[in-house]
């Protein structure tokens, strides 16, 4: 079914309706043209590798979001990566492999393109290709990090009629991933992707989300599972300015689709912490069961974003990954120079679930700092010491972004 087009086809013929015809103008007259431009230099030293990478690229995103008539809204969206400068690291489709990989290749894609209906406050719906964040992005993700989004071609129906429920449904038949439509990975055609996702807010419990992933992906069957999960994330206010932070969450994944295994693996995190002032800790324990054979799986996931920003684990080895973690970030308050500027050391100790492998451990580092409502400069260090599992590897990555 040709849903992008069947959406946008809809969303046309309701504003060129006569009951519409009269505010029409507004579509074009009130549209809100965005630029994003973003250049990093990512430095990779990998041991085994004969060259260390060094990737300079800018990534430039504009688009331009419509006004509202009866509801109906529409955004398209652009993008062109370049590298600045010499090649020097594995894109991932330049063969360059005696270079560290930093996946983000040259490319210009239309990155956006949906319709969008909210003529009712507590019905949202958006058709076209769009990026999909639900939650903490653990499962599904637009992978932000990267400089080209992961987006989907996709139907989403969000539903707020219950008073602090949030529940969200959508169908995607196409993933757009983050190596570009020139790699043979990058693009996943003709799935069956169903996700549903409720978030409740509880007050004084927490937020509590309950989902279920669905993921029939043709292009790559080992992909392919059905997860479904909880999750409680909460706060509680103590003495002395004190905050109590806390997350739980299960997950059970088994096959689906034209997968080839049979499994049934089970994810499981805690999460305790305190804030105090600017300073906030977190202790976390996160275990991805594997069996040997095949691993607990999170294929559309920001995964950037956990188990280490040297990416190593971006997927689950077969003997599952057992994720020990500390994490301190402090923002500094006052009026001064470093007013806003947000400081964070993350440990991680990473072992398996099966067959009792010690992999290594990775020391994360990050400065970050906003100047004004536009511009954002962000330092971030990655450290991993193998063990039982890849090799050593070290990254900088240095960050300016400007927004309007």
């Amino acid at each position: 079914m040709k849903w992008n087009s069947a959406l946008l086809t809809i969303a046309a013929t309701a504003i060129a309706t006569p009951a519409v015809a009269g505010d029409a103008t507004a579509f074009i007259n009130d549209a809100k043209p965005y630029v994003d431009a973003r250049y990093r230099y990512e430095f990779v030293d990998q041991k085994g590798l004969l060259h260390n990478a060094n990737a300079s690229t800018l990534r430039v995103r504009a688009g331009v979001r419509s006004g509202v008539v009866a509801g109906f809204s529409m955004v398209a969206e652009g993008e062109a990566i370049v590298t600045v400068g010499s090649e020097n690291f594995n894109d991932t489709i330049n063969g360059k492999v005696t270079y560290p990989v930093v996946a983000d290749p040259e490319d210009v894609v239309l990155n956006q393109l949906a319709a969008r209906w909210n003529g009712i406050k507590e019905i949202d719906v958006i058709g076209g290709r769009q990026t999909i964040n639900l939650g903490n992005q653990r499962f599904i993700g637009s992978v932000g990090w990267r400089q080209n989004d992961q987006t989907f071609d996709a139907g989403m129906l969000t539903v707020s009629a219950v008073p602090g429920l949030k529940a969200t449904y959508a169908y995607a038949w196409r993933v757009n991933r983050v190596f570009g439509p020139d790699s043979p990975v990058g693009i996943w055609r003709d799935n069956n992707i169903h996700l549903l996702h409720a978030e409740y807010d509880a007050k004084a419990l927490g937020v509590l989300t309950a989902y279920g992933y669905l993921l029939d992906i043709p292009d790559a069957p080992g992909s392919s599972s059905k997860t479904f999960g909880a999750r409680l994330a909460g706060k509680a206010q103590l003495a002395n300015a004190v905050t109590a932070l806390y997350a739980l969450e299960f997950a059970h994944q088994t096959e689906h689709g034209d997968n080839p295994a049979n499994f049934g693996l089970d994810y499981f995190l805690i999460e305790p912490g305190m804030a105090w002032k600017s300073l906030t800790v977190k202790a976390g324990y996160e275990r991805l069961e594997g069996n040997g054979a095949v691993a607990f799986q999170t294929p559309l996931a920001t995964l950037h974003a956990f188990n280490g920003w040297a990416d190593k684990f971006l997927t689950t080895p077969a003997n599952g990954l057992e994720d020990i973690y500390v994490d301190l970030t402090y923002k500094h308050a006052g009026d001064d120079f470093l007013a806003g500027t947000t400081f964070k050391v993350v440990y991680h100790d990473f072992s398996s679930t099966e067959n009792s492998v010690d992999y290594g451990t990775e020391w994360n580092a990050l400065i970050s700092r906003g100047f004004g409502p536009h511009v954002t400069v962000t330092a971030k260090l990655a450290d991993y010491n193998a063990d039982g599992f890849a090799t050593d590897t070290t990254k900088v990555m240095l960050m300016t972004e400007v927004k309007f």
